[in-house]
């Protein structure tokens, strides 16, 4: 009687656990190999520094992401924004490739890397400086926006393809990726641009740009384009220290900035309407939409689970609310500037860029979100 007691004592008491503490869809481990039954022959990506593997600190040698801790998790400093991989290092490896290598280390070189380039800067926007200064915006520091990412891939086919058709054949098999957009809004919103001027005029500039991108990679051959949304930036560091609000309605139950991710999810839903047309006017290609606000909101819904300490505050950075201030000697990677002891515990690495561990869960939910729209087969 007391063995029968003692059962129904822990199997109530297990109930009880888990709905207090629901298990989350966290077995993604099992899609790490995923994007490898694609066949893709090499990867192409374009963006800023959620992608960025080295372009940036070749370009502007004194930011912070050219020392530690940056990369202290993989013991090497290689100029990606987090303490090791990012999002992009785990889709190549998904897929079998190597880590891409940044274009401006190999520029002059007289071979090509066969496993794809990463265009992608730190910094860097979708839209010209040009554009964004007849807007009132000024972003003099960005040295290689995304038209020159596109100018950049033309020098590396001309070198790597024979010709016109053999870059079709070659490219056909290889995918195209993008990360790009925040830093236009960030960037409008640091001068005292509001919501709804960036709303209306820069959102459809950005969104029509990046739709004109991917149909520059499939004149160049491409079949298969990965085109990632924005994240959540009102969950960021940055923003939560820069546009903080009196007004408690203004944070959602994480404590994140509803009227910027709200911006954000307009941008989204822009941009999936244009995958939609192109996908009309190119039946023959691939045309994705990575969902990293999706994605993120996974993170935030089972950061308990996933063992994230913290969903808004940065690892690295002054001891403060978020762990971050807005002066450049006082950002990750200045003298004197702490790290948490256990990054794996972080989302946020700094003020805006994720760590390791938060790239490694945000990879394993994009790739099981995309493999089966890429159409690859059963290996």
């Amino acid at each position: 009687m007391a063995s029968k007691s003692m059962a129904f004592f822990q199997v109530l008491i297990s109930s009880i656990f888990l709905l207090v503490f629901p298990r989350c869809s966290c077995e993604v481990y099992d899609d790490v190999a995923k994007l490898k039954q694609c066949r893709f022959n090499a990867i192409y990506n374009f963006g800023a520094s959620l992608s960025d593997t080295g372009n940036q600190i070749i370009e502007i040698p004194q930011v912070w992401s050219t020392k530690l801790p940056y990369g202290q998790t993989i013991h090497k400093v290689t100029g990606r924004s987090s303490d090791g991989l990012l999002i992009i290092d785990y889709i190549a490896k998904s897929a079998g490739l190597p880590l891409l290598e940044p274009y401006l280390k190999y520029q002059n070189a007289t071979s090509f890397l066969s496993h794809g380039v990463n265009f992608a800067v730190g910094g860097s926007t979708v839209l010209s400086t040009k554009f964004l200064a007849e807007k009132n915006i000024s972003n003099d520091h960005v040295k290689s926006p995304l038209h020159v990412q596109l100018e950049w891939l033309d020098k590396y086919l001309q070198g790597y393809c024979h010709d016109a058709k053999d870059c079709q054949e070659k490219l056909a098999s290889s995918l195209f990726t993008t990360f790009a957009g925040g830093n236009d809004y960030g960037t409008a919103f640091s001068q005292n641009k509001t919501l709804e001027e960036v709303k209306n005029s820069l959102v459809p500039e950005c969104v029509e740009t990046l739709k004109h991108v991917v149909k520059k990679f499939i004149h160049h051959g491409a079949r298969r384009v990965l085109v990632h949304g924005l994240p959540p930036s009102g969950c960021a560091p940055l923003f939560l220290t820069k546009f903080s609000s009196n007004n408690s309605a203004a944070y959602d139950g994480f404590g994140c900035l509803k009227s910027y991710n709200d911006l954000y999810n307009y941008h989204n839903d822009r941009l999936k309407e244009a995958i939609e047309e192109l996908k009309k006017e190119y039946p023959h290609v691939d045309i994705v939409y990575g969902d990293l606000y999706k994605a993120m909101q996974w993170i935030m819904d089972n950061s308990r689970q996933l063992g994230f300490k913290s969903v808004t505050k940065a690892c690295c950075g002054p001891k403060s609310e978020y762990n971050f201030i807005d002066n450049f000697h006082k950002m990750c990677g200045a003298p004197n500037i702490p790290v948490c002891e256990k990054p794996k515990q972080y989302v946020y690495w700094d003020s805006g860029h994720w760590t390791q561990n938060a790239n490694k869960h945000l990879a394993k939910w994009l790739i099981r979100d995309i493999f089966p729209k890429f159409h690859c087969k059963q290996v």
